[in-house]
């Protein structure tokens, strides 16, 4: 009987698979482990890529310029407090008091110039004071030129005298009286006249 010879198996590489690379392949030009996939030319190409097309960086957003004419945008970056009724003729008094006292040292105690610097003070005034005290406005601003007159106002020895001179300066000086009062009292109706359209807009039902 003849005896089939056993030949030795050979393992064969199964297809869609890469036989293994000697050691000398598998490393690269600098000595060092290739990364399989990836080659030299490969990985500069992949690199220029993704500096290219890859990581985009953010954009910064562009800065918002304040829209208006300069003296609206002078006006915006001025300082916004709120002041109470009491805190607003406060801030009114004192500070037509003290310009009275600067007039009197500086202006030989010039009604005019006590006048001009009233306009400015009712501005702000009216400006700063708090929507709920919008009231007050008109109140406190004749109160605080009448005391503001108190340095400035011809006065004798006695008190009659100083309150004379006082009821003087105030009857000679009523158009800048009159005048600041309207302009704070003007500064006063817009603002309530806007807080009331706001108030009306949110309580108005949604179409």
């Amino acid at each position: 009987m003849e005896q089939h010879r056993t030949r030795p198996r050979q393992y064969a590489p199964r297809r869609g698979t890469t036989p293994p690379l000697p050691p000398q392949a598998a490393r690269g030009p600098n000595g060092r482990p290739a990364r399989p996939g990836r080659s030299g030319s490969a990985g500069g190409a992949g690199r220029e890529g993704a500096g290219r097309g890859g990581a985009v960086a953010p954009r910064r957003p562009a800065a918002v310029r304040p829209s208006g004419p300069p003296p609206v945008q002078a006006l915006r970056r001025m300082p916004n407090p709120r002041l109470t009724g009491l805190g607003g003729g406060l801030f009114c008094g004192t500070l037509m008091f003290l310009f009275g006292c600067v007039d009197d040292l500086l202006f030989g105690s010039s009604l005019t110039v006590y006048g001009f610097l009233f306009l400015p003070v009712c501005t702000l005034t009216a400006l700063w004071i708090r929507r709920v005290d919008l009231v007050t406005v008109p109140i406190v601003v004749p109160i605080a030129f009448a005391v503001g007159l108190l340095p400035v106002a011809e006065s004798g020895s006695g008190l009659g005298d100083r309150l004379m001179g006082l009821f003087t300066a105030l009857a000679t000086q009523a158009g800048w009286l009159y005048g600041g009062t309207l302009i704070a009292g003007l500064i006063a109706t817009v603002r309530k006249i806007r807080l009331m359209a706001r108030r009306s807009a949110r309580n108005r039902p949604p179409a």
